[in-house]
């Protein structure tokens, strides 16, 4: 043992006693030209280094430098700045007069990927062929350069696309380790804080720099995500994702492949790619088994005069703060700055508490005009189509949809948008509706358009029409009818013509029939004040009692039934008398021709005939 604790501190003498006389021996200070000349050559980079270089040995052999900058060829300002820069090296090969650089660690550095730090580009310099993109060998200066590995940490990272607003990402940490074959191994992490929402960020990636600055290859095998904060829900959203990606420098071209991302409870998988440029262009095709855009969203504030707050508003939000910048901008003004193609296929989308399932999307944004070729899927049993357009190439917006329903429950489309009307059955329309913003406020104030609708089984909660007119018709008669205690007007079939006019919506034509009723008629609704004035024909089939000459007459007479005021209490005004007064009126008059007719020899059938003649 005490040989072994001698001979281990022999050894630890000699490394001391190396590493003092390297420090001693060897000026890193000798190294400041070296390493700039080789960033210059390699990459045509301007370094610059503040202060002494100066030792540091424990627990890594490293070089240490002050505040560093580092500035592409002719740009204004640097693309790197770090308070300190360590470079950790191997000291074997300083004992031959090479330096190999293991790591170089940037702490506290602002990274600004701005127009002032971008290089400027001499138009006369000539332009290398694309086969001889790596560095060739280094003369021999009697030194030799090599970096394996960069680490960053407590940074900032700022980006602006031209006149575009900066994006700060801050409390940046990166690892980065580079083999022979300039394939890496990335760690990042960083946080962005935007418009009152913060965005945490880190993945884990493998990247393939072997044909830079001509392309790029990732890999991100582990990508995690947490947004927050205004205009969001209250949980946030946060998931995962992996993907392949490529960046093309001749084409500017980012593409990206085998994308699996998760968004709280909803999954996206697929492909796209975007050309940039001025005017960014992008191509996307996407699936998904679900989307639970209640949970990704923030829907739209209700209307002042509803009482119901919308789907998902139940919990209070946090609201964007409003920019002074924004305020002048159209509304869609930002679908001008690029064109896209997308297409989705989706098993399930959940919007507004409705459930939609084989969901197909395909859509193009042609610089301001959005097209949706196809927008359809399945709900509640039933198919629904909205193709449309929205033009926002000028300053107000313009929409067109050209909506097809295909036995839609209605309640599930009131319920989703906060209509107070209990009214259930299956809807079939077929319409043309325009506007300008595409929302549900906007649909009921300011869009216009007209429709044909079909309405089975449906079962209107709150008034029995057959039971008011048969309970009018008792008070007044000695008819009696079936007695019901059902509260709700039911149809088989229910169509009508509708047109919407900024709030009003319109009902001509109306026709319902069922087994012991048929009715007919037309009125209008106010959407944004939410009352109705209906005027019904309403013709009783069945459920009286026995049989009477009277009941006979109802059976084929259509009584006018007005219901209006506010959908959740509405009234009514039922014009029973007045038929029955014209029946009884219509009955005597037929009587006294009849006896007319049979004694028109008589002086008193010349007399009745006169009268009626009169009336």
């Amino acid at each position: 043992m005490r040989r072994i604790l001698t001979t281990l501190m022999i050894l630890l003498v000699v490394i001391v006693a190396g590493l003092s006389a390297l420090v001693l021996l060897v000026n890193p200070n000798d190294f400041r030209d070296y390493l700039v000349r080789q960033v210059a050559d390699r990459s045509g980079y301007q370094l610059q280094l503040d202060g002494p270089l100066r030792w540091h040995v424990w627990p890594q052999l490293s070089i240490l430098s002050g505040r560093m900058t580092l500035t592409e060829p002719g740009a204004s300002a640097p693309l790197v700045k770090a308070d300190n820069m360590r470079l950790d090296v191997a000291l074997m090969p300083l004992l031959s007069h090479q330096l190999k650089v293991n790591q170089v660690m940037l702490k506290g550095a602002v990274i600004e990927l701005t127009p002032a730090t971008e290089a400027i580009k001499d138009a006369q310099a000539p332009v290398a062929p694309r086969e001889n993109t790596l560095p060739q060998a280094p003369e021999d200066r009697g030194w030799s350069f090599d970096i394996a590995k960069l680490q960053v940490a407590d940074s900032v990272l700022v980006f602006q696309h031209e006149d575009d607003e900066q994006v700060t990402v801050r409390d940046i940490k990166l690892q980065m380790d580079q083999d022979d074959h300039y394939q890496a191994n990335v760690d990042f992490s960083g946080r962005i804080n935007r418009d009152q929402r913060d965005l945490n960020l880190s993945f884990t990636a493998k990247v393939n720099a072997g044909e830079y600055p001509h392309a790029l290859t990732a890999s991100f095998s582990q990508l995690n995500w947490q947004l927050k904060g205004a205009d969001l829900p209250p949980q946030g959203i946060a998931g995962q994702a992996s993907l392949q990606a490529e960046w093309l420098e001749e084409q500017k071209r980012l593409s990206f492949s085998q994308l699996q991302l998760t968004a709280n409870d909803s999954k996206l998988g697929g492909e796209g790619s975007v050309l940039l440029g001025d005017k960014p262009q992008w191509q996307l095709d996407v699936h998904s088994d679900k989307l639970n855009l209640d949970n990704l969203l923030s829907q739209a504030n209700p209307s002042a005069d509803s009482a119901v707050s919308q789907q998902g508003q139940s919990q209070p939000r946090q609201q964007r703060p409003v920019i002074a910048d924004s305020t002048n901008q159209p509304d869609y003004s930002s679908l001008r700055a690029f064109s896209a193609a997308l297409q989705l296929k989706a098993g399930q989308i959940l919007w507004r508490g409705m459930n939609f399932t084989d969901v197909n999307v395909q859509a193009t944004n042609n610089y301001g005009l959005l097209t949706l070729a196809e927008l359809q899927g399945k709900l509640d049993g039933g198919t629904l189509s909205l193709p449309g357009r929205l033009d926002a190439r000028q300053s107000m917006p313009v929409s067109a949809f050209e909506p097809k329903l295909d036995n839609i429950q209605i309640g599930t489309l009131l319920k989703a948008f906060n209509y107070s009307i209990n009214l259930t059955g299956k809807l079939s329309l077929t319409g043309e509706f325009e506007g300008g913003k595409i929302d549900a406020d906007s649909f009921r104030r300011s869009w216009q358009g007209q429709a044909k609708l079909t309405l089975l089984d449906s079962r209107a909660e709150g008034l029995n029409f057959q039971q008011l007119v048969q309970q009018a018709v008792e008070r007044s008669t000695n008819v009696k009818a079936k007695e019901s205690l059902e509260s709700a007007t039911r149809l088989d079939e229910f169509t009508s013509s509708m047109t919407l006019d900024n709030g009003t919506l319109s009902l001509n034509d109306m026709s319902g029939k069922s087994p012991m009723m048929a009715l007919g008629g037309k009125g209008a609704m106010d959407l944004v004040k939410e009352d109705a004035d209906m005027r019904f024909d309403v013709t009783v089939l069945g459920g009286w009692q026995g049989e009477s000459k009277l009941i006979d007459t109802l059976k084929n007479t259509a009584i006018p039934l007005r219901v209006y005021g506010k959908w959740d209490a509405l009234n009514y005004s039922l014009q029973v008398d007045q038929v029955l007064r014209k029946q009884l009126q219509s009955e005597a008059r037929d009587r006294l021709k009849a006896w007319a007719d049979k004694n028109q020899d008589s002086q008193s059938g010349k007399d009745v005939k006169k009268l009626l003649d009169k009336l």
